[in-house]
This record gives structure tokens, C-alpha cells and sequence, in this order.
């Protein structure tokens, strides 16, 4: 079955403050959809919401992964139902190695007695860290500790090939990336493009988009997707900026206080 995510009305507040204020987006199997728009118009905070950050509280709407009401899962159970987020600032966990993390991570989603040997969970890891041009010894390391900005997000990238998920949210994984790093992420996210598989990706900028070609590019501005087109939406944006977006809809300001 293709994969189908669907987020109606979408609302949501930190500390009493509105940050969304009403998302309306569908991302089947086989879509990659991407969100552009100036600093504090709440883009991280979408991703971080539909994770299930408890810093987020959503206040409003639905959102469902094949059918399955997403909101009233916790983070884990999110997870487990197919949904991954390679975060903006990906964490430090001293004491435990990457691999470890990773083959936990691979395990908590299979039932009891159906976990992944380790001689097929090396081979498997082996192969896409190859592909992702890591160093092996980042297999033994703990998890993000010392690693470099770019190093960070070839790893975030690591998982998400491991984990295999149905959606993934890539919040601007091409943050801190010279131009050798930023095709070697995007190539590890379009080998992974399938009809299983949904792309949701946020973006300041259209480099990104240069290596992985969206379906859809949306405009998001006052926590609300404003406008909508191609990938040529995305091109008009890098040479104009927002200011005819703002002016064509009217919009006086922007921000609404979260990035």
C-alpha cells in the first residue's frame, strides 16, 4: 500500500504563544515536498510538533500516517509507526556508540524474537555508511560526540537509510554542508525515493533543491503554507526572495516568533 500522510489544520503553541496556525499538507509515497520561508515563520517548529516534542503543544487539528492518528501516539510510537526526523541540531549521547544506537533503534521496531542478527545489522550499516562515504570508525563512536556540523548530518542521514521509515522530515539537513557533503546527503536521500516513501523537506535555500528535485515547494509564512507550485516556485524564490510573495498576498509581517 502507498504510503498516504495527511495534516488537517494542523495548530500548535509554545508556552501559550501560536507558532502554527493552521497547516493544511498531503504527502503520498513517492512525494517529495518542500517548505521554503524567511526565518521565524515556524518551520522547525512543524517538525518538531509532528514528532511530538513536548515543548510543542499542538492545540488544534489532525494528522495520520496511513490511517493511523499520529497525535495521539507518543515520540516511540511515532517512530515505530514510520515516521523520522533528522533533526536541524542533531544530539551528543556520550557513552553510547553509534552502532549501538542505531541497532537499538533498528530493533525497537521488530517484535520479540525477530530482532536483526548483528552480522546482518553490520553488513547493512557497512554498506550505506560506504555510500554515504563515512569513515568505518564512526561505527565505534559515540553517538554525534565530536562530530563536525557535516559529519552530524551524514550520520542523520545514516539513520534514516538504516531505519527504513514511511515518512521522513528533513529539517534543513543542508545546514553547515560544503558543496561535496550537500551531494552526498542528497544522493543518500534519492536512492531512498520510493512509493513507500514520502519526503517532507525544509529548506532556507534552493541549493538543496538543485540535488533533490521536489514535486512540490511550498511557501510558509505567519505559521501558514501561504502558496503553493513546482519546483520552479523554489528558483523564483532564490532570485527574488519573499517580498513579491508578501506583497502578492497581502502579507504585512512574516514572522511569528520560532523558526
Amino acid at each position: 500500500m502507498a504510503t498516504q500522510f495527511k495534516i488537517d489544520g494542523l495548530k500548535a503553541a509554545i508556552e501559550g504563544k501560536e507558532i502554527l496556525k493552521g497547516i493544511n499538507l498531503e504527502i503520498k509515497g513517492g512525494e517529495v515536498h518542500a517548505i521554503m520561508g524567511p526565518n521565524g515563520t515556524g518551520k522547525s517548529t512543524l517538525a518538531s510538533a509532528l514528532m511530538g516534542h513536548p515543548k510543542y503543544e499542538v492545540t488544534e487539528g489532525a494528522v495520520e500516517l496511513n490511517g493511523e492518528d499520529l497525535l495521539e501516539m507518543g515520540v516511540d510510537e511515532r517512530a515505530r509507526a514510520g515516521l523520522f526526523l533528522a533533526m536541524q541540531y542533531p544530539s551528543e549521547i556520550s557513552g553510547v556508540t553509534n552502532s549501538d544506537f542505531l541497532r537499538s533503534a533498528i530493533n525497537a521496531r521488530r517484535e520479540e524474537g525477530k530482532e536483526i542478527s548483528l552480522i546482518k545489522f553490520i553488513r547493512q550499516m557497512e554498506g550505506k555508511m560506504k555510500e554515504l562515504e563515512m569513515n568505518p570508525e564512526f561505527m565505534h563512536r559515540y553517538l554525534n560526540e565530536g562530530f563536525s556540523g557535516g559529519e552530524k548530518k551524514r550520520n542523520e542521514i545514516l539513520q534514516m537509510m538504516m531505519l527504513d521509515p514511511k515518512i521522513v522530515v528533513l529539517d534543513e539537513i543542508d545546514s553547515g554542508l560544503d558543496i561535496d557533503a550537500l551531494k552526498i546527503v542528497a544522493n543518500g536521500v534519492n536512492t531512498m525515493r520510493s512509493e513507500e516513501r514520502g519526503f517532507l523537506i525544509i529548506t532556507h535555500y534552493q541549493r538543496l533543491l538543485n540535488y533533490i528535485t521536489p514535486d512540490f515547494v511550498h511557501v510558509m509564512m505567519q505559521g501558514r503554507i501561504v502558496k503553493s507550485g513546482g519546483p520552479e516556485l523554489a528558483e523564483r524564490l532564490e532570485n527574488e526572495g519573499y517580498d513579491w510573495v508578501k506583497e502578492e498576498l497581502g502579507i504585512v509581517d512574516e514572522t511569528v516568533g520560532q523558526v
